[in-house]
């Protein structure tokens, strides 16, 4: 019996989404202030699969464990702020209401005609698909709930001509303050072995194995996965500590290994093509001199006579 996956909840606007959290009515149609502790989950309890057609911006206090959040788990041991752009899925999400922290929601339509609609494309982490929460210190955590509170201060704030712009420039602090905190948690980002000494091993053993003759080339989607991170995240982590993207560490691999093969002596170019998971040899010799400015035939060449 075929399964069939159910279709996402949409909340087209942020007023019906307060709606289904048991929350007052927003107190500005484009944007919205709420704490966690206000939530009072209605129809779907947020299990189903949702989608919301605005922004949302959490960040959540310390709890006890891991939270699903989205279509991940993370642990907010100590807190973690997390972002989520219009048309982006959660399947699967635990109900919130255990959680303790705020929210700010925002519609595109608050900021289209605002610079913030051109920049907002810049801040890399909207694009993670709640893929990875931004860890704060104390200090970082003091100054992203002043940017919370400001824009919930304003809210309560009768409106005036003055309140749109206002709101829109608290906005952006708040995002800037994100970016560069994320950018610190980039290049603070260490585990047991270094960032590029994971993504080498990974490589190596898919250039060892059989999987590109039978699949092809990795892709930067198989090699995030194998990262256990979003493919925005993992170029974005990339290009900080090295100036590389992710597609760009797979090609420089693949060619640390096919100038290895071509020096053995042993493989054909065609045969070395095949190996790396390239369909045509001639898409290879084309990669290839496009990265070292000769052909696979003209390095091995150059190599011989070196050695003679």
């Amino acid at each position: 019996m075929k399964h069939t996956v159910p279709s996402p909840v949409v909340y087209p606007d942020i007023a019906s989404f307060h709606e289904e959290l048991g929350l007052p009515a927003p107190q500005h149609p484009l944007i919205s202030y709420v704490s966690y502790e206000g939530m009072q989950f209605q129809r779907h309890a947020i299990s189903s699969r949702i989608m919301l057609n605005f922004y949302k911006i959490s960040f959540i206090h310390k709890t006890n464990g891991m939270v699903r959040y989205g279509q991940h788990y993370y642990d907010f041991k100590e807190g973690g702020l997390c972002f989520m752009a219009p048309g982006q899925l959660i399947s699967g999400a635990s109900p919130e209401r255990s959680l303790s922290g705020v929210i700010i929601f925002f519609h595109p339509d608050l900021i289209r005609h605002h610079p913030l609609g051109q920049k907002i494309r810049q801040y890399g982490f909207f694009s993670y698909a709640v893929s990875e929460a931004l860890h704060l210190t104390e200090k970082e955590k003091d100054i992203i709930l002043k940017q919370f509170e400001q824009i919930g201060q304003e809210l309560d704030t009768p409106a005036d001509r003055f309140s749109q712009d206002l709101l829109v420039s608290g906005l952006e602090l708040l995002l800037d303050y994100s970016n560069r905190f994320y950018h610190r948690q980039f290049t603070t980002y260490q585990e047991d072995h270094s960032l590029l000494s994971r993504l080498d091993t990974i490589l190596l053993r898919y250039f060892d194995s059989d999987a590109p003759a039978q699949a092809g080339l990795p892709g930067v989607q198989y090699v995030s996965e194998q990262m256990h991170c979003s493919p925005d995240y993992l170029s974005d982590l990339l290009r900080v500590n090295t100036g590389l993207n992710t597609q760009q560490h797979i090609h420089r691999k693949l060619l640390e290994i096919a100038k290895d093969l071509l020096g053995a002596g042993e493989w054909s170019v065609a045969d070395i093509a095949y190996k790396l998971g390239f369909e045509q040899p001639q898409s290879f010799n084309r990669l290839f001199k496009n990265k070292t400015g000769m052909s696979p035939l003209a390095y091995r060449r150059g190599l011989r006579e070196r050695g003679n």
